[in-house]
């Protein structure tokens, strides 16, 4: 955002963003891009605000391929010239105008990079085949306050009347449900009794429901949750699948639950197939796992043991730090930066709840 030209303050869970609009950037350079695959997400709101935008082809979690098609396509339709030179994405128009777009794919990237395009496009925007994810309907939530016209967010079609212009507001964040989830698991592997907080349940029915289902005790009191790890966790299988179903980002620490559980599991990655890098690191622990195409299958052991492993992207990272708080002896997890990209605190809070963890 600072490359951008924006002004960026940061502190006490507080972020404040100022923009004056002569010193805004229409590029986000490669050093800044290959890091973090969401840095697309500059393009829309760029392009609709400045008419130009040069971005980076995007980088992040080595998890499989994530085209962004989907992204190009919608800008393409709501009337942008959009090319590719050089490893750099260019997109212009002197303003973007509504139009309907049907995504084959309920991309949560595509959905936010597209309603915030279209939040300043001449008309009226439909997208339809949505992403249904509650982020989705958080970014309405602010684009609204800062004086957007958009409705259907949490359901496969969104409706979008362009506007003149954005103001600035004010906004408090959910709670973020992946870093509540992994918490949960947390507790669930450890065979702990812990409290997560705040969390809103709802985001988290399909992991909750899992979970029971392997012998974890719930209770759930409005924004707080207690979470009691069973002294026998049974197995149970899953399969990834866009909100409400069981979330892509939080398979990896399910299956190092499961690399623990009493029988065996079936873990289908419906979302990136390839998102199994996780495996070789967790039979480095003595797991039993094995891989046959987008499916994972998990046989149950009685303990896992301490060694060093490779954090090969974020969530793999979170899995591998749950499966050495639970197993025997001492693990060492490198490559941690991409761990830290998506928990913050996250040796504090770990700590907090009685894990020995400490950062090097």
């Amino acid at each position: 955002l600072r490359h951008l030209g924006a002004e960026v303050g940061f502190e006490k869970g507080v972020l404040t963003i100022n923009v004056d609009g002569d010193n805004l950037v229409g590029e986000a350079s490669h050093e800044l891009v290959r890091e973090m695959r969401a840095s697309i997400q500059v393009m829309g709101p760029l392009l609709a605000r400045l008419g130009r935008v040069r971005v980076s082809h995007p980088g992040g979690c080595a998890i499989g391929e994530r085209p962004i098609d989907f992204h190009l396509r919608g800008l393409r339709l709501m009337g942008a010239e959009v090319w590719e030179e050089h490893g750099y994405i260019y997109a212009q128009a002197d303003r973007l105008q509504g139009v309907d777009i049907q995504l084959d794919f309920p991309s949560v990237g595509a959905t936010e990079n597209l309603m915030m395009a279209a939040a300043l496009a001449r008309g009226r925007t439909r997208i339809r085949g949505a992403a249904k994810e509650p982020e989705i309907i958080e970014s309405q939530n602010l684009l609204n306050k800062m004086g957007a016209k958009i409705t259907g967010a949490g359901t496969d079609q969104i409706v979008i009347d362009g506007v003149e212009q954005l103001g600035a507001a004010e906004h408090e964040v959910m709670p973020d449900r992946i870093e509540a989830g992994t918490f949960i698991i947390a507790g669930a592997i450890t065979g702990g009794d812990i409290w997560v907080g705040p969390v809103i349940p709802e985001h988290l029915g399909a992991l909750i429901a899992k979970l029971k289902e392997a012998g974890v005790h719930f209770e759930i009191y409005d924004q707080q949750m207690r979470v009691v790890g069973p002294s026998v966790l049974r197995a149970v299988s899953a399969r990834t699948l866009p909100y409400p179903g069981f979330p892509t980002d939080l398979q990896p620490q399910l299956m190092a639950l499961m690399a623990l559980a009493n029988g065996t599991s079936l873990i289908t990655e419906n979302i990136y197939p390839n998102r199994f890098r996780h495996v070789d690191e967790l039979r480095r622990m003595g797991a039993r796992i094995s891989v046959n195409g987008d499916t994972a299958v998990v046989r149950g052991i009685p303990r896992l043991t301490g060694t060093t492993v490779e954090a090969t992207d974020l969530r793999a990272g979170a899995a591998l730090i749950l499966a050495g708080m639970a197993a025997e002896g001492e693990t060492t997890v490198t490559n941690i930066h991409h761990v830290y990209r998506g928990y913050e605190q996250l040796t504090e809070k770990l700590t907090g709840m009685g894990a020995n963890v400490t950062q090097q």
